[in-house]
C-alpha cells in the first residue's frame, strides 16, 4: 500500500502538471524521457560491480560509489532517482544507509534495490526491493522504479518552470536559452554601471554523449550560487555566470562543480561527463558579445 501511495502522488502530479499546462502553452511534456534522464546511484566494491554498472548503464545514466560514504556525498550533492546496493558490505552497514534514508524525508520515497538476500524487509521505504540475482535481473527489477521518480523529479522541475513563466528549462533546472541571453547581457550593464566583478564559465561537453551535457547541467543547477544563472547552449556546452567574482573565484567554483561531474558514466562504453572548462571574466570594455567571443577562443586554444 505503501508503493501504491506513492505512485498514486506522482499521478496526482501529473494531473496538477497537466492542468497548469493550458495557460502556460508553448510548454508541453514532450521531452520528458524517463529512460533517457534517470540517474542510478551504484553502490558497490564485489565481482559483480562492473556488471552491475554495465547492466544499468545501457538504460540510463550511473553514478559508482564505492564507499557508504562516497555514496552519501552524491545524495547530497546531485539529483539521484534510484539507487543500487551491491556486495562488499556488512548486513550491519547496510542496515545503518537504509535506516539514515528511511529517516530522511529527501530520500524516503528513493527505490532501493539491495542484492543481500538475507536482510530482512524491515524499513519504512516504500520502494525498497531485496533480490539476489545476475546483473540483468537487478536492472530488470530497478528500473520501472526508477525511472517512476526521473518522471516525477522532472514533473516537479516543469512546475517550478510554470512558475517562472516558462524562463526555466524544465528538463535541466537553468534558464532557457532566451532568458539567459537577456539576464546576461541585463548583468554585464549593471556590473559596468555599479563596479564589481563578473565572470563567466563554458562546461564544454563530448558531443558524442549529449547525456554528459543534461548531467551537468543538472549539477551545476543544483550547486551553483543562488546569485548565479546558467543555460544549456546548442553547441553541447554549458555557460554560467558567476556574479561579483573575480578570475581566481570563477576558476574555483568551475573546478567544484566540474569535480562533482566527474563519477558519471554513460552506456557500456563508459564515457565519462567531466567537462572541459574555460573561463573568462568581465573586462571594462565588454560586452556580451565580446565576453563570449573571449571564452569561446579560450576554449579553442586550450583544444588545440
Amino acid at each position: 500500500m505503501a508503493r501504491v501511495r506513492a505512485a498514486l502522488r506522482v499521478r496526482a502530479l501529473h494531473a496538477t502538471v497537466m492542468r497548469r499546462l493550458v495557460p502556460a502553452a508553448p510548454m508541453t511534456l514532450s521531452q520528458i524521457d524517463p529512460a533517457r534522464d534517470a540517474t542510478v546511484l551504484l553502490i558497490g566494491r564485489g565481482g559483480a560491480y562492473p556488471a552491475l554498472s554495465v547492466a544499468l548503464g545501457e538504460r540510463s545514466g550511473v553514478v559508482g560509489a564505492l564507499s557508504i560514504e562516497a555514496a552519501a556525498k552524491h545524495l547530497n550533492s546531485r539529483d539521484i532517482d534510484g539507487i543500487v546496493l551491491g556486495e562488499g558490505f556488512s548486513l550491519r552497514v547496510v542496515d545503518a544507509f537504509l535506516t539514515v534514508l528511511t529517516e530522511d524525508a529527501r530520500f524516503r520515497n528513493l527505490p532501493v534495490v539491495v542484492t543481500a538476500g538475507d536482510l530482512a524487509p524491515a524499513y519504512d521505504l516504500p520502494n525498497l526491493e531485496i533480490i539476489s540475482g545476475d546483473a540483468a535481473q537487478v536492472a530488470t527489477t530497478a528500473l520501472p522504479l526508477i525511472r517512476q521518480h526521473a518522471f516525477e523529479a522532472h514533473l516537479s522541475r516543469t512546475l517550478k518552470a510554470i512558475d517562472a513563466d516558462g524562463l526555466i528549462d524544465a528538463r535541466t533546472g537553468l534558464l532557457t536559452a532566451e532568458a539567459f541571453e537577456r539576464d546576461f547581457a541585463s548583468a554585464i550593464y549593471q556590473t559596468q554601471q555599479r563596479g564589481g566583478g563578473l565572470s563567466v564559465a563554458r562546461f564544454a561537453f563530448d558531443p558524442d554523449h549529449p547525456r554528459a551535457q543534461f548531467d551537468g547541467a543538472r549539477i551545476i543547477s543544483r550547486l551553483m550560487r543562488r546569485m548565479d544563472f546558467g543555460a544549456a547552449q546548442d553547441d553541447g556546452s554549458v555557460v554560467v555566470v558567476f556574479a561579483e567574482a573575480d578570475l581566481k573565484t570563477a576558476h574555483a567554483v568551475a573546478r567544484r562543480l566540474s569535480s562533482v561531474m566527474r563519477h558519471t558514466s554513460h552506456g557500456n562504453r563508459d564515457a565519462r561527463s567531466e567537462p572541459s572548462v574555460t573561463v573568462a571574466t568581465l573586462l571594462p570594455n565588454d560586452s556580451a558579445k565580446s565576453l563570449r567571443s573571449r571564452l569561446h577562443e579560450g576554449a579553442q586554444r586550450a583544444a588545440s
